[in-house]
């Protein structure tokens, strides 16, 4: 074989078996672990927030009950919602995901519901998704509209939600706290007229949301934040907002999917459930986004010191992104800043930084600083 055969040979080799990579562990996890697991796939087509799907996915793993893998508009064409318990549309934009599931994924997604009695969430954008606004490219599944489109882009930032008695029953480890989640622009939802409608009402904004006044006030406050309802043999659930990047509220995502898969609502580690870190709401009016960018830019001085005070404000004002930020902070060449970096990772559950920062300890020469990053470490493993 000459040697340019050989690399054709290889690269469809490594082709066919990146192919046939979903499919296969698909069939394995079914096979060897699925009997025992719920099998939840979460939708990463166009349209869905890569960040999202990563978060959602970690948040997932919370339960070891659970596995989670993304799935494919591809991957849904091919048959595989047969193979899972639960279908996920997690935040990024709900048309662009509809577009890309097409009109046969959107049939297969309401057969996998209605007729399979499996589950699906909507996360955000998942929620606009699920939801039956006349007018809106949906799935129109839930028996619930947004209202508000003229302003559907009203802001960002840590808001407050109220849980009702039907909520209570999914969340009873929330019962007498205040309760904040990250929010991105998600919809504000309200009861269709339908007769058959069984929307239940899970939670409802508590903050008025309009930084600027970009966005009337008095739309939020009272509306629905999140639902669940049957949707023939099936359930569903949305929610406005996103547990899955809130520290402390995370394991919220886990719980959900064992509401929609009609399994037993285990009780997760209270490490994990923490709501009592959040007392007041936080929305990213013009004035404190142009603070957050300053203060990314400051990740980047010369400066050790104002470095750590930037990472420090960045927590503070919950800012989303900066959670990620941290993660290259590990490999500064300060160790204060590194041992802050740690521990800001620990502290807002990032685990999907542990690959990172268990290279991190590997590394590690400064001793006070190989406690700190062992102790996110600890923080961070499921088990």
């Amino acid at each position: 074989m000459t040697k340019i055969s050989s690399i054709v040979f290889l690269f469809v080799l490594v082709f066919v078996s990146a192919c046939n990579t979903n499919v296969e562990k698909y069939t394995e996890i079914q096979s060897e672990k699925g009997k025992d697991h719920i099998l939840v796939g979460v939708f990463d087509g166009n349209g869905a927030g890569a960040i999202s799907v990563i978060e959602t996915i970690e948040a997932l793993r919370i339960d070891t009950g659970i596995i989670a893998f993304p799935i494919s508009a591809v991957d849904i064409q091919k048959g595989e919602l047969d193979n899972i318990n639960v279908l996920i549309f997690p935040g990024g934009s709900g048309s662009k995901e509809l577009n890309n599931l097409g009109q046969s994924g959107k049939e297969l997604v309401i057969d996998f519901v209605k007729n399979q009695g499996k589950g699906v969430v909507g996360i955000c954008a998942g929620a606009y998704l699920l939801s039956s606004t006349a007018g809106y490219p949906s799935i129109a599944m839930a028996s619930s509209i947004h209202i508000d489109r003229k302003h559907y882009n009203r802001g960002r930032g840590l808001v407050q939600f109220a849980l009702t008695d039907e909520g209570m029953k999914v969340f009873p480890e929330l019962k007498g706290k205040s309760t904040f989640v990250q929010y991105y622009d998600g919809p504000v939802l309200s009861q269709t007229d339908s007769i058959e409608s069984d929307y239940n009402e899970i939670a409802t904004f508590v903050t008025d949301i309009h930084p600027d006044n970009f966005a009337p006030e008095g739309i939020t406050p009272g509306r629905t934040f999140s639902l669940n309802e049957k949707i023939g043999k099936g359930k569903l659930f949305v929610f406005a907002g996103h547990p899955e990047s809130t520290p402390g509220m995370r394991w919220l995502i886990p719980r959900i999917v064992r509401w929609v898969s009609s399994n037993d609502m285990i009780s997760y580690n209270q490490k994990w459930i923490r709501p009592e870190i959040n007392i007041k709401p936080i929305l990213f009016d013009k004035k404190l986004r142009n603070e957050e960018k300053k203060l990314f830019w400051k990740l980047y001085s010369n400066n050790s010191e104002d470095v750590i005070a930037a990472m420090n404000s960045l927590n503070a004002m919950r800012s989303r992104p900066a959670v990620r930020w941290n993660i290259g902070l590990l490999r500064h060449n300060n160790a204060e800043v590194r041992s802050n970096a740690a521990r800001l990772i620990g502290e807002t559950e990032y685990t999907y930084a542990l690959k990172d920062i268990i290279q991190a300890l590997k590394i590690e020469q400064n001793s006070d600083t190989k406690k700190v990053i062992q102790n996110s470490i600890d923080r961070l493993r499921i088990i």
